[in-house]
């Protein structure tokens, strides 16, 4: 084994970007809260972005390294020490063998995520290493991690990690907050609020209630209410879609939302903010701004993009070290 869990934290889970293709079956995609942090922590230590990480909420675990790893630590701020020492977070980082990383309270934001070069190696299930607490597989043995735990690291070269790494993924930080602006579509029943409550869905500030947790936050606002009693028969949701059910306070479903839903979709919050969503904590408030599909898929191109330059230059680095790390004289020509 690679990683021994000393403590486990609040809610610590193996995740990686989701179970996707299987929601026909009335299977949840699942994954990573936050998938952008994800994907980043990835990115950094050399791994393909869906590689299976560690996600950690709100309390970090203390764990003790069997083996010479690299990691990067993305998302929300849990304080990472290093035997002590602080480590520093959105950039690759080499611990030695016998060395325990430790993550306090967070600081900022809600979810951190832990990649580890060769990703955490757990069997895949139904496409994905991803862990669905509801469903309990996945991960590891389909549950969050507990003291006593071992997981073993997929075998990867680290020749090129033994220095320390200069870079970190710059103006791509995203800037997490307390009290965010999301960007959502319009949603199929947004016409069956009534005029006040549309304006309202749009003008008021709603609260992330302690009623929250991976398949959806509970709102508390400001009572959106209908324009008559109306049913509605099941149709499919998705992570971000805002449901409103009788008592007219939304629902925000997040990554492990069921697969169909029959409460009115208000709005669904453009794909490109749920990793700012992710990291809000109970008692955080948030608001909603109207945007177009158009603009939305066009927001989420652009963040690809972004991240397709940042994988082009990760690599560059790295095969460039690892060019370094073999050369006779161990230094850059």
């Amino acid at each position: 084994m690679s990683i021994r869990v000393l403590r486990p934290g609040l809610l610590t889970t193996v995740q990686d970007l989701g179970r996707w293709g299987m929601q026909r079956f009335g299977v949840v995609g699942g994954g990573a809260m936050d998938p952008f942090a994800l994907r980043m922590a990835n990115l950094l230590v050399g791994n393909d972005d869906n590689a299976a990480a560690l996600e950690m909420t709100l309390l970090g675990p203390t764990l003790h390294f069997e083996r010479d790893a690299l990691v990067a630590l993305c998302g929300g701020d849990f304080r990472p020490q290093l035997d002590g020492h602080t480590v520093p977070t959105w950039r690759p980082v080499f611990i030695q063998p016998g060395t325990t990383l430790n993550f306090g309270l967070a600081t900022s934001g809600c979810r951190g995520y832990l990649a580890v070069a060769g990703g955490v190696n757990v069997p895949v299930v139904l496409g994905s290493r991803s862990t669905y607490l509801h469903g309990k597989f996945g991960g590891h043995e389909g549950r969050a991690l507990k003291e006593g735990d071992c997981l073993s690291i997929a075998d990867k070269s680290l020749a090129v990690s033994r220095s320390p790494a200069n870079w970190c993924i710059g103006s791509m930080m995203p800037t997490y907050s307390d009290s965010p602006t999301l960007r959502v579509i319009l949603g199929s029943e947004f016409d069956w609020l009534t005029n006040t409550s549309q304006e309202q869905l749009f003008s008021a500030e709603f609260e992330v209630t302690p009623q929250s947790d991976r398949m959806g936050f509970r709102l508390s606002g400001p009572m959106l209410e209908l324009t008559a009693p109306r049913e509605l028969i099941s149709e499919a949701v998705c992570p971000g879609t805002i449901q409103v059910p009788a008592d007219g306070q939304p629902i925000l479903l997040m990554a492990d939302c069921a697969t169909t839903g029959g409460y009115p979709k208000a709005a669904c919050v453009a794909s490109v903010d749920l990793p700012l969503a992710a990291q809000l904590r109970p008692g955080a408030r948030l608001r909603f701004s109207v945007i177009s599909l158009a603009e939305a898929q066009s927001l989420l191109r652009e963040r690809d993009v972004d991240i397709a330059r940042l994988r082009v230059g990760l690599d560059f680095k790295l095969s460039r070290r690892d060019h370094v790390a073999n050369s006779p004289h161990g230094r850059e020509c």
